[in-house]
Formats: structure tokens, C-alpha cells, sequence
């Protein structure tokens, strides 16, 4: 048969001349003539040259750059370029457009498209599909697919109908991912069949016969990153302290990360190739750096992007390791493999065999016009692993409503590689789904009225205000609580310096409740504890985080009389991992003696300016401003909170709990209190006409000042909105698991230099962005 194949192969793209090549190899391989139709858009063909020459910031850096290194990028284009000429087999005409090609196609038996993302039309100028790429301009002859990608999940109107009308003259459909081929099934009504990547039809002997040999010397790790490398470079800075090889970085982005000897810009596709056959391991964040790792039998570790993280089943690279039984190579799951672990490339290439063998079974017939092979059945999980379908894990707030609701104890608070408390269902499942309805994340409380005031609130006893984070309040409601006969429920940290909701029934169980906890607590047991006590007549106050207020509501699933909730302002929920990482450093720097005590707000020098304070065994006290500790800055850089903390549900005024308690920042400087404010003042929304009739009640006890709520949420803006993600939070979380809690503690948390800090204040927001855009 004589093949046109249609593609992205002129593109100066490793992934994309190497997955042209492999295409017409293959085909080749099967006993058939392959061309590669060489069709060249314009606007793509522009992205190959060497200067960008734009106007815009970036692209005059961008230029800049290349000129510093001109012969080393020079040396990569007649590379590229070469590559094309020497490798792949052309059509005898070059096409430019889709009306040459309309008006005189080039003449094959077979027309092949495919792969990479020729069918995604957001990728092109006028973003639109581009018709070549679904073989329109054929006149004659069979139009087959090979894991063609639409970069996609969803295909809108107008897109939907085109789609399906393009695709109605095809011989046979497959897709590069899984989400293809749902796409062509939902959109055009046509099976599809997933295959693997072309680039993997190949062995890795006929890859080795491409490669040319690298002129680093002996072991090394190589870095491949088409993007920011984010969580996958400290893998690599954890792989070269361990084993003291250097790291030689493909230039896939321009920027060197920490600890790179070499950046390598010359590399055409055969350097590519033989970069990954002689690396030492592989960290990478490209489909196509794993596959090529996979190929050689590099170890390595990779990552997904933000998108695939969210639902992985849709991902390329999650889809294809999952498949050949290595998946803990992904950077950032509970499954990630220890940065030591070895592979098994003896399984790996036994399974990659056996998707090769469909793949081009698949291919054959295709191309040969026979009767497709049936699909390889996909595993239908064992009855038993049946699982309720719980919120996503990035949505989660570790509330326990579910596990606390579970009548049969089958499921459990573990913690995720994060050091977050998640739901994990066992077995002893029985599939009530009491837990997915009573889930607050599945469930969302609907809006109520907003207060229409807030109260500055200091408590009347001196000493009490002082030992209390802010103005005291919290400690007269749980007061009046003891004094009925209540229990008072709150989070204390244990011996271990382990944050835990416990019960308080006296005056001295709760003096640990007092003060700010700056990391999540472990709920344990507590929302079934406050449910019995509430059903036996005794009145509970429960203070804790507005996610875990709603929770225990959902929980209850009524109101009681003798409950009163209390939620708190809150700027997101640390790692208890990175706390406990946190003090273990303090103990090592302090001889190794153990953390007994800890202060978050320390009021000593001023209310305004705490302090963390943490007490040792052998009497020595180590105490900081807060915003200067390690700890402190990553809590106020967002580095290690909840992943569902940016997406918060409860930073508004409509609030789950009876009272809302923050400190009170943003009060009028010019108000006149009766009291020194520098001992803390209380910020008290009353939520609820419980709350409103208990404030009245308690009025004598404190001291107090209405003022309208716009001051109050100007001053604590997560009563408006949640904090946002920091783009650094998945690299600081991969160091963390990689490396020593020093090395990531002096990467991510140390306080910049002296120049940096005095540019930081002089540059405005604006400036800073543009920086950032240029550097990227």
C-alpha cells in the first residue's frame, strides 16, 4: 500500500519530529510505502526561527538570549532542519496551505493523520480546526487515524458538529488518550481505539541506531522540562546530593534550575536521543522525556500538569504509566515511588510489548483496510473495591463527616503525602452512601443573611485578654459553657505537639484551647463525642475552622438546643507533616532537646506584633517574630496549606457557625477604647439569633464597640475571598519529600537577600507581573 502520512514533522520540536518519524518507520515495518506529506503552515513554520523579533518584553529577552548563545542555537536549527532532510521520507511537493493541497493532493492508497494535537483547534492562528489534518482535501482513497489528539476535554458548539462531520468519511478512528476517545464516541457516535504513542511502536534499538552520543562523560542526571519544572526539580537536586552525579539540563525552558552544571542548548533530535540513552536517570515534565526514559530504561520521575492532576484518568502520561505498571513515578501522588526506588524494567517492557503488539495489530489493519482486532478488554475493578464516590481530593477539607457518619467504621482519616488527614474507605464498606450525603463538599449549605454589624470585643479580665490570642472572647463562651454543667470542645496540641480537637469538662482541660493553632487539626473522634453528650442533655460549644463547623452540622443533621459553634476567621490550614518538620529542626538546633510548648501569637512584644514561641525540655526558650520564622513565611506565602484552601467555600460573611472570632485588624487607629488595644482585640460576628441571644447574655463580661462590617472585612480579607495558590506549592511539597527538611527549609522559606527584599518594596504590583511574564 502506498501511505500518506500528515502531521506536525517540521516543527523544531523533539516530540514532534520524533513521532513523525516513528509513524512512517512503522509503516514502513508493516511492508508499506510511507511519505510524510510535507505540509507546512506558515504561522508554525515562524515558530522555528531563530529570533522571535516582536516587540513584546518577553520576546526581546527571549531574542536577547538567543543572540548571547547564537552558535549553540544556530547548531540546534541546522539540526532540526537536517533531520527532516536526512530522515524522513517527503511528498515531492511542499504545501503551504490547505487550498493547495484541495486543489492538488498529493496521491496514496492510504491517508494517514496523526499524532500529537493536529486535531486540538485552539492551537491554531484563526483557532479553528485546520482541515488538512482530518484529511479533507482527500478525493480518493481509504482515511485512517493513528492516536491523533484534540488537547482537549470537551468540544463546544460549534466545534461538536464540525467535528463529527469531518470524521464521517474515516476507515478507522484511534486516539493518543483515553479522553479522545470518549470525545469521538460522545461527539461523532464513532468507536475509537486508544494506542500507544507512535514514539513507542519503536524498540529501543532502532531508536539507539538515531542516537548520537552526548559529550558529558560518565554518569549524569539529565533534566528535560518543556515547561516550569516546578515539583520535578528537587527530585533531581535530591537524586545529585545523594549520588554526587551533576545534572546536564536539556534546554526545553531556557531558565538553569538550582545545582544544573551544564544547560544544553545544540541538541537536535538525534542529541536528544542520545542525552536520554546515556543518562545516569531522568527527571523530566515531558510526555515525551518519559518515553524516551521508558525506551532506554532510564530511571526517572515526571510530573502532570495542574489539569491532570485534577482528574488524572484523563491524562496522557498518568494513561500510559498506569498501563505499563509504573505510575509511582509521577511526581506529587500518595504513590510516588521513594526518590531511591529502582525500577522494574523487566515487568515494564513486558507489559510496553504487549500494548506495542495491539497498537500495531491495530495499525496493520488499518492501513490494510482487514477487520480491526478486538479491543484488549479493559480490568473491571473486583467487586469488593467498590468505593463511595467521595468529593475530589482537591476539593476535600479532611472535615471526618464522612468517616464520623460511617456505620460500619469502614472508613478512616490517613494521612496523604502531604501530611493531610483524607478519607480512605475499606473494605468493611457496605455502600449505605450515608457518607457521599453527608459530605459538606457534595452538599453546599446554602447562603444565609450576612451580619449586618461586627462588634470589637475585649474581654473585662485583664489576664485572661492576655493569654488569649486576640481580645479573649472565645474564652467567655466556653467559661459560660463549663458553668452549665457543658463541654467545651477545641484544639489543644498534645505532648507530641500534635494538634487534636479534645473535650474540656473543666477549667484546666481548657487552658491548652486558648491561643491560635497555626496548622490543621486532627478531629479524631470528636463530632460523635459532641453528638452523645448533646443527646444525653449536656450543652457543647465547638469551636474550630468554618469547613469543620459545617462538617459537624452535616453530621448532626439537626440543630440542638444546647449546641453553640464557634468558627474562626481562617487563612488556611497547614501541614501537620511540615510542622512536625519544623519543630524537629528546632530540636536540632537546640541540641536536641524536645519541643514541650508552643506559642503561635505570642503576645509578649505586643499584639500587633506576635511572636512564635516554643519552649524546650531542658528550660531554653527559642522565640521569633512569627513573620520571620521559616514556618511563619511559608504559612503567609501559602506554601504548605490545604490544596482546598484556595477554592474555600466559607471566606464570606454568611457563615456556618453561631460566631465568627478573629483578631480585630483594620479597627479605626483613631478610636478612641477604654482599654490598650495592643492587648488584643476580638473581632465577634454574631451569626445566628442563638449567638445574638447569647451575646446579650454575656454582655456584662466584656467590654465592646459596634462597627460596621465593610471595616471589618477590609481588615480580614478571607471574609471576602480565599487566599490564592502559590505556584510554588507543589515544588516546596516535592522537596519536602525528597530531601532533608534543612535543604528545603533554606530553598523555600529562608528570607531573601537584603537587595531582593528593598526591590520587592520599591517595585509595584504591575512591574512585578511583567518581571515575572519576562522570566518565565
Amino acid at each position: 500500500m502506498k501511505t500518506g502520512l500528515i502531521t506536525f514533522h517540521f516543527a523544531h520540536h523533539y516530540g514532534a519530529q520524533l513521532q513523525a518519524y516513528a509513524t512512517m518507520r512503522a509503516i514502513q515495518g508493516l511492508g508499506h510505502e510511507c511519505e510524510i506529506i510535507d505540509f507546512r503552515l506558515p504561522h508554525t513554520t515562524r515558530t522555528n526561527e531563530l529570533f522571535k523579533k516582536s516587540r513584546s518584553v518577553r520576546a526581546m529577552a527571549s531574542d536577547a538570549h538567543t543572540a548571547l548563545h547564537y552558535p549553540a542555537f544556530k547548531a540546534r536549527y541546522d539540526r532540526f532542519n537536517a533531520f527532516v532532510a536526512e530522515q524522513m521520507v517527503l511528498s515531492p511537493r511542499q504545501y503551504t496551505s490547505f487550498r493547495q493541497l484541495k486543489e492538488d493532493p498529493p496521491a496514496y492508497d492510504v491517508y494517514v493523520a496523526g499524532s500529537d494535537q493536529i486535531w486540538n483547534p485552539n492551537i491554531f492562528a484563526d483557532k479553528q480546526f485546520e482541515p488538512a489534518f482530518l484529511l479533507d482535501f482527500v478525493r480518493q482513497g481509504r482515511k485512517i487515524a493513528y492516536a491523533p489528539s484534540l488537547g482537549t476535554p470537551v468540544l463546544p458548539p460549534p466545534y461538536d458538529a464540525q467535528f463529527k462531520g469531518y470524521l464521517a468519511s474515516f476507515d478507522a478512528l484511534s486516539a493518543r488518550e483515553k479522553r479522545g476517545q470518549v470525545l469521538i464516541r460522545e461527539v461523532a457516535g464513532r468507536d475509537a481505539r486508544v494506542v500507544l504513542d507512535p514514539t513507542l511502536l519503536l524498540t529501543a534499538e532502532q531508536w539507539g541506531e538515531l542516537a548520537l552520543p552526548p559529550k558529558e562523560q560518565g554518569p549524569y542526571i539529565l533534566c528535560y522540562f518543556v515547561s516550569d519544572p516546578g515539583e520535578v526539580a528537587p527530585y533531581a537536586q535530591a537524586l545529585s546530593e545523594r549520588t554526587g552525579w551533576p545534572i546536564v539540563q536539556l534546554a526545553g525552558a531556557r531558565r538553569k534550575i538550582p545545582g544544573a552544571k551544564e544547560l544544553v542548548f545544540d541538541a537536535g533530535p538525534r542529541e536528544f536521543l542520545g542525552l536520554f540513552q546515556h543518562a545516569a536517570c531522568v527527571c523530566t515534565n515531558s510526555f515525551h522525556g518519559s518515553v524516551f526514559s521508558l525506551q532506554f530504561d532510564r530511571p526517572f520521575f515526571t510530573s502532570m500538569s495542574p489539569k491532570e492532576r485534577a482528574d488524572p484518568t484523563w491524562s496522557r502520561i498518568y494513561s500510559l504509566l498506569s498501563r505499563l505498571g509504573c505510575a509511582d513515578r509521577i511526581v506529587g501522588l500518595d504513590s510516588t515511588a521513594p526518590v531511591d526506588a529502582p525500577m522494574d524494567y523487566a515487568a515494564i517492557h513486558a507489559r510496553l510489548a504487549e500494548a506495542r503488539s495491539d497498537s500495531l495489530a491495530y495499525l496493520k489493519a488499518a492501513v490494510e483496510g482487514s477487520a480491526l482486532p478486538p479491543e484488549r478488554p479493559e480490568e473491571v475493578p473486583e467487586a469488593g473495591r467498590k468505593r463511595p464516590v467521595l468529593c475530589a481530593s482537591s476539593l476535600c477539607t479532611g472535615c471526618t463527616a464522612c468517616a464520623s457518619i460511617c456505620p460500619t467504621g469502614a472508613i478512616s482519616m490517613v494521612p496523604d503525602h502531604e501530611g493531610f488527614l483524607r478519607p480512605a474507605v475499606s473494605d468493611a464498606c457496605v455502600l449505605c452512601h450515608k457518607c457521599e450525603q453527608t459530605c459538606p463538599i457534595l452538599h453546599p449549605r446554602p447562603a444565609g443573611p450576612a451580619p449586618e454589624r461586627v462588634h470589637a470585643v475585649w474581654n473585662a479580665d485583664e489576664d485572661e485578654r492576655l493569654r488569649s490570642s486576640s481580645g479573649g472572647f472565645f474564652s467567655l463562651l466556653a467559661h459560660w459553657t463549663l458553668e452549665q454543667g457543658g463541654a467545651v470542645f477545641g484544639t489543644v496540641l498534645d505532648e507530641t505537639m500534635t494538634a487534636r480537637h479534645v473535650c474540656a469538662r473543666t477549667e484546666a482541660e481548657l487552658a491548652p484551647m486558648r491561643g491560635s493553632k497555626y496548622v490543621q487539626s486532627d478531629l479524631g473522634s470528636s463530632f460523635r463525642q459532641a453528638r452523645d453528650l448533646l443527646e444525653q442533655g449536656v450543652p457543647v460549644l465547638f469551636s474550630g475552622v468554618p469547613c469543620q463547623i459545617d462538617g459537624l452540622r452535616r453530621y448532626l443533621g439537626k440543630d440542638y438546643d444546647g449546641l453553640v459553634t464557634c468558627d474562626l476567621v481562617c487563612h488556611g490550614v497547614p501541614s501537620p507533616a511540615v510542622f512536625r518538620a519544623y519543630l524537629d529542626r528546632l530540636e536540632e538546633t537546640h541540641g536536641g532537646a524536645q519541643v514541650t510548648g508552643v506559642r503561635f501569637k505570642d503576645k509578649s512584644h505586643g499584639w500587633s506584633h506576635p511572636y512564635f514561641t516554643a519552649s524546650f525540655a531542658d528550660g531554653s526558650v527559642y522565640t521569633e517574630d512569627f513573620n520571620h520564622t521559616g514556618y511563619g513565611r511559608g504559612f503567609g506565602m501559602q506554601l504548605f496549606l490545604r490544596p482546598s484552601c484556595p477554592q474555600c467555600r466559607y471566606t464570606n460573611t454568611s457563615r456556618p457557625a453561631d460566631f465568627t472570632l478573629a483578631d480585630y485588624w483594620g479597627l479605626d487607629p483613631k478610636l478612641s477604647l477604654p482599654v490598650d488595644r495592643d492587648k488584643g482585640i476580638s473581632m465577634v460576628l454574631v451569626d445566628s439569633p442563638k449567638g445574638e441571644a447569647l451575646f446579650q447574655k454575656l454582655a456584662p463580661r466584656f467590654g465592646q464597640v459596634e462597627r460596621p462590617l465593610a471595616e471589618a472585612v477590609a481588615g480580614n480579607p478571607r471574609l471576602a475571598s480565599p487566599l490564592k495558590a502559590n505556584a510554588k506549592r507543589n515544588a516546596f511539597f516535592a522537596s519536602f519529600r525528597a530531601r532533608p527538611f534543612a535543604e528545603t527549609e533554606k530553598d523555600f522559606l529562608s528570607l531573601p537577600p537584603l537587595p531582593y527584599r528593598m526591590a520587592a518594596k520599591a517595585l509595584t504590583p504591575r512591574m512585578k507581573q511583567m518581571i515575572r511574564k519576562v522570566l518565565k
